[in-house]
């Protein structure tokens, strides 16, 4: 990583290093060393968000000369607990695993049918939330650089073909030829060593699977991630600190991993340009009858409670709060008539991204060790299948002990869509979602997975997820859409209806990509902003 970092993106990472010792809330370049500033009731930009296109948008605009200011639900991740370390591990989640709750809610529900998986925290801003919708519960990360703190890490490209179905009118060519690799190089894209991946103890579990799906006639590839291999390798050496190694991942990661206040983000802050405030939650925007817009922002401690509320204009708005967030505050604002000129279309073209969670029991002489890396390295391809395609990660399951399960999160081709409706008596955005939508990606994944244990003679776990099912679908780690590019958007995520209003996130995915989608949603701000940034109509 060290050839991609700037200057800038030192003095970055410094002020952000600095404003989290200090308790700042509010962190920029140039507030790093002083005293917090006054308010700021006006900005020329305001982000919302700071996940990958927020990350994008405010590095963009802090290039541009713009000011603009981030606004973050969470916290700045940068601040030691009291074993010395930011993040918990999986396996000994505390108050810092998760959003203001009194237990933790991993995706593994139970271990041999016992609930020895999640425990009992004190409520904390977390680093991860579950959003439950009903039938349909969605994880999103918390904090400076949002999912990127919580996720795998699995950096994929989609096929060119898929993504050309999905997006009709962006050109194929830019996106593959320029913002794709443009992605792809600042947050940090990396392959894994092939000869150290067939010689370490630490990826036995995914050459397991690679021989169970060989031997069933199904192609594996290599998938690059945005964690270090380079220091994974050293961790493994003993000449590192562990985190990939140590059980690391949902929870955050306090070595190794790209997030985004590491590249994006540090370089944002580095521009002297852009200053980041956490603790921030957007709940109103309006037009300012000036030009441009008013928001309504809640400022809460780390007990939950609201110790401000204000108001920050701005002439120009990006919403990347993500699937969620950026619906539910342009639903709210359309259906309050704060902004009633948006398009019918917000609140549209929901999907979990076909995400399907199963294990399967090996045979007691495919051991797949005790000791395994939690970053995925390795998927299964099988998307060139036209009645079922499905790519499916291989997936670590890093307890300590040797367990003999293989475990997937499988990516399918699920057309069914959902949508969002606004709830006055709760003031907020609920999921339309009903459990048999999620039936063509169940089955799917069981026409793949039944295969390999046929071949195989293996058979499915059914002690992990609860209710003793072989399929977990209630559950997403992917949410795209509801503001959809080109439907509430037009081609260039410019919302429709508003001069100066903009989506740069996974909503303007319509629900579905076949692959792990946040080097997609990075590109597509690339390009998105790259364009606003020469016509910002």
């Amino acid at each position: 990583m060290a050839s991609n970092l700037t200057r800038r993106h030192i003095l970055g990472l410094g002020a952000l290093s600095t404003a989290a010792a200090l308790g700042f809330t509010r962190i920029g370049a140039a507030s790093a060393a002083a005293a917090e500033p006054a308010a700021v009731p006006y900005a020329p930009a305001v982000v919302v968000g700071s996940g990958y296109g927020s990350a994008v948008a405010a590095l963009r605009l802090g290039q541009a000369g713009v000011r603009t200011v981030v606004l973050e639900m969470g916290r700045l991740w940068d601040t030691p607990g009291p074993d010395g370390k930011v993040f918990p591990s999986t396996s000994a989640p505390d108050h810092r695993s998760m959003w203001f709750r009194t237990r933790t809610e991993a995706p593994l529900a139970q271990f041999l049918w016992l609930d020895v998986v999640n425990r009992d925290i004190n409520p904390y801003p977390g680093v991860l939330d579950r959003v439950n919708h009903g039938a349909m519960s969605v994880y999103v990360g918390r904090g400076v650089g949002g999912g990127s703190l919580v996720n795998g890490g699995m950096a994929p490209t989609p096929r060119r073909s898929y993504f050309t179905e999905v997006f009709p009118g962006v050109d194929a060519g830019e996106m593959y030829g320029t913002y794709y690799p443009r992605a792809r190089a600042m947050l940090g894209v990396n392959d894994i060593d092939p000869a150290w991946f067939e010689s370490t103890e630490w990826y036995r579990f995914a050459r397991i699977s690679r021989k169970h799906a060989h031997n069933t006639g199904l192609k594996t590839v290599f998938v690059p991630n945005v964690y270090d291999f380079g220091h994974m390798k050293r961790e493994a050496a003993g000449t590192a600190p562990r985190s990939a190694l140590a059980g690391e991942v949902i929870y955050g990661n306090n070595h190794g991993k790209r997030s985004l206040d590491k590249t994006y983000l540090a370089a944002a802050v580095g521009t002297g340009n852009v200053t980041i405030e956490t603790m921030q939650r957007v709940v109103g925007v309006r037009p300012d009858p000036a030009g441009g817009y008013v928001l309504t922002v809640r400022t809460s401690d780390v007990t939950g409670k609201v110790t401000q509320v204000r108001e920050l204009g701005c002439r120009q708005l990006f919403l990347g709060a993500g699937s969620l967030g950026t619906t539910e505050i342009l639903l709210r604002a359309r259906e309050t008539g704060a902004l009633p000129a948006l398009s019918e279309q917000v609140g549209r073209g929901w999907g979990p991204n076909g995400n399907v969670m199963t294990a399967r029991a090996n045979h007691l002489w495919d051991t797949v060790g005790a000791r395994q890396a939690t970053m995925p390295a390795l998927g299964i391809d099988d998307w060139d299948n036209a009645a079922n395609p499905v790519f499916a990660e291989i997936a670590p399951l890093p307890m300590g002990l040797e367990h003999w399960i293989s475990m997937y999160l499988a990516i399918t081709r699920n057309r069914e869509r959902g949508y969002f409706t606004y709830d006055a008596a709760t003031d907020s955005a609920r999921l339309n979602w009903r459990r048999e939508q999620n039936t063509p990606a169940v089955d799917a994944a069981k026409n793949l997975f039944d295969r390999i244990n046929r071949r195989n003679f293996t058979i499915y776990r059914y002690d992990l997820f609860g209710g003793n099912r072989a399929f977990a679908d209630d559950f997403t780690y992917h949410p795209l859409g509801g503001c959809v590019l080109g439907d509430a958007t037009d081609t260039y995520g410019r919302v429709k209806g508003y001069q100066g209003l903009y989506v740069v996130d996974g909503s303007l995915v319509p629900g579905s990509l076949g692959v792990n989608p946040f080097v997609t949603i990075t590109a597509l701000a690339e390009r998105n902003m790259e364009r606003v940034l020469a016509d910002p109509r």
